[in-house]
């Protein structure tokens, strides 16, 4: 553990350190606390010396353009409606779990981490044990943090000093309260007035202590442990952790000046000059005593009196000072408020008063992301320690996308477009699925609806299936049937039944029989036309009246004739069978 020695000595060292002088500047705007603040007015005098104005105007006043631009930063970096630290969704039950242990008060020292990241450079977050043995994260100053390292301490172990003003005492003194880490435990120091003694704090019951401590359940006494690492991160704004005041200190501070000095104008010159000749007399105060209180002056036959006023340079001043908050808002990467468009605050119009903003916070993202890794990583084995879980860091994602504001009627009416565009879609698809098909009709749906094709066919066919099966169940439902399974308003006689035997051992539906029957007629008819009897009596009829049919044909003709009866005798005997 560090001597007291040691402690004075690094928190001497790093109050006067460049870091924290440049850091306490960015803190100092934040709060309107400017240079501008500061101001004082000299003149050389009759002997040529410097001195002091006291009677001149000397108007004082901070605009905190880098207030706007701190908190408007850090409210859009967590601006995201749900719970930024998401659970994949493939992991039940998880996301409850992380909504109960990052719940507001957590984001709310988020918030106030990313502010003191971006006025100050660098900011620390650090956790203890609360009451119910849960890490609890909350912000500290990085003004009264210190991080000392390995080698610079005696007994070469790294160190982490964090000291705070905890009150004002009666006798003016400051309380400052000295707290030194280290990954084992934690020891507590108070010093009294700035000049004071740093001596170990008494209040502490148990001094150095462990970093949880917690009551035996079975011996009542007290137990303690250490994390293993020093619980304190740090967030840097930026590699050189330097505010984000920087590149806009000197607009800043020029336009303090040129408002100021306006106001300093109109009060110095709010009175007209009075020049006065042929007065008679010689008291310039009843001169000016005249003037504002009788409005008379006196003067002889030659004098006059003229009123002069001042011009203020008011319209250079007015757009110098446009120039400046323009520019501030430009390099300082915001988004200004009081800028006034031309009445089309179209969406467009909306994402692009916000670039810059949104690319300050892209540069961001990562070192948040990094920093919110570490805490997640840390709040993950305490839950799998506490539940008997084996929750990890790839079961998660960290979502910072920002809630922007829009135009929510051209939201309306761009959804509105979007939905008739489909609808033409699909009826066009619906018109031409007659030609296509309905794989292709299915297919081209999916695609406009952004659905997965596969899935959906295989629910088709479930559901055609399951139709199926009700269709079969309702129709035999309706069919009441007594002990043989014929219907009792109808039976199969004795014939029908013979006959559906016989179709059945044919293996010939109704419908193919009557087409049969059609085509054996027509072919009766041709042979008719053609003078061939179908009867069994063909080949034993009278050869009298074959001879006289005969009569006429010639040789060719008749053979023609016998090769077509033979063709359609064939066709016929396979049409009987």
């Amino acid at each position: 553990m560090l001597s007291i020695a040691e402690i004075k000595r690094f928190i001497d060292d790093d109050i006067v350190s460049e870091k924290k002088r440049i850091a306490s500047v960015g803190d100092r705007y934040y709060n309107a606390d400017h240079d501008i603040l500061k101001c004082r007015l000299f003149y050389y005098n009759a002997d040529g010396n410097l001195v002091e104005d006291t009677t001149r105007s000397n108007i004082k006043i901070s605009h905190p353009f880098f207030t706007i631009l701190a908190d408007q930063f850090a409210a859009y970096m967590l601006s995201a409606k749900e719970n930024p630290i998401q659970a994949k969704t493939d992991i039940d039950g998880l996301q409850d779990i992380l909504d109960e242990h990052f719940d507001d008060d957590f984001w709310a020292e988020i918030g106030e981490l990313i502010l003191g990241a971006y006025t100050k450079g660098f900011e620390y977050l650090y956790a203890y044990k609360n009451e119910e043995n849960k890490l609890v994260f909350q912000c500290a100053d990085s003004m009264g943090v210190i991080e000392v390292r390995e080698k610079d301490t005696d007994d070469g172990c790294k160190y982490v000093i964090y000291w705070y003003i905890d009150r004002v005492d009666k006798s003016k003194k400051k309380v400052k309260r000295i707290q030194v880490w280290s990954e084992t435990e934690t020891a507590y120091f108070v010093q009294y007035g700035e000049t004071g003694k740093i001596v170990k704090d008494n209040t502490v019951e148990r001094n150095p202590r462990p970093h949880v401590i917690y009551t035996d359940p079975e011996t009542g006494a007290k137990m303690g442990y250490g994390l293993g690492y020093i619980p304190f991160w740090r967030l840097d704004y930026n590699k050189r952790q330097t505010s984000g005041l920087k590149p806009i200190k000197g607009l800043v501070d020029d336009y303090d000046l040129h408002a100021c000095s306006l106001s300093n104008n109109l009060t110095d010159f709010d009175t007209p000059l009075y020049v006065v000749s042929g007065f008679q007399g010689d008291n310039l105060d009843e001169l000016q005593q005249n003037l504002k209180t009788k409005k008379i002056v006196g003067v002889d036959s030659d004098g006059d009196i003229t009123v002069r006023t001042v011009e203020i340079p008011y319209q250079a001043r007015k757009e110098k000072l446009s120039l400046d908050k323009e520019a501030i808002f430009t390099f300082g990467m915001g988004f200004d408020p009081t800028q006034v468009g031309d009445g089309n605050i179209t969406n467009v119009v909306i994402l692009s008063r916000y670039t810059l903003l949104d690319l300050k916070k892209s540069k961001f993202d990562k070192r948040l992301k990094k920093l919110l890794k570490q805490i997640i990583k840390v709040k993950l084995a305490e839950i799998n320690n506490e539940l008997g879980t084996d929750y990890e860091l790839k079961d998660i994602r960290i979502d910072l996308t920002p809630d922007l504001p829009t135009n929510e009627t051209e939201h309306i009416q761009n959804e509105q477009i979007k939905a008739q565009t489909e609808s033409i879609k699909i009826n066009n698809i619906l018109n031409v699925a007659m030609n296509v098909g309905d794989d292709q009709a299915l297919k081209a749906i999916c695609e406009v609806m952004d659905f997965d094709y596969n899935e959906l066919k295989s629910q088709l066919d479930m559901l055609n299936e399951e139709q199926n099966l009700a269709d079969a169940q309702e129709l035999w439902g309706g069919l009441e049937t007594d002990e043989e399974g014929f219907t009792e308003d109808e039976e199969l006689s004795e014939d029908e039944e013979g006959a559906e035997d016989e179709e059945a051992e044919d293996g010939i539906s109704e419908g193919e029989r009557a087409t049969q029957e059609t085509v054996l007629a027509m072919l009766d008819e041709l042979l008719e036309e053609l003078g061939v009897e179908t009867n069994d009596e063909t080949d034993t009829g009278d050869e009298e009246e074959s001879d006289e049919e005969d009569e006429g044909i010639s040789d060719g003709e008749r053979e023609t004739q016998n090769a077509v009866l033979e063709m359609l005798d064939d066709l016929l005997k396979e049409l009987e069978k």
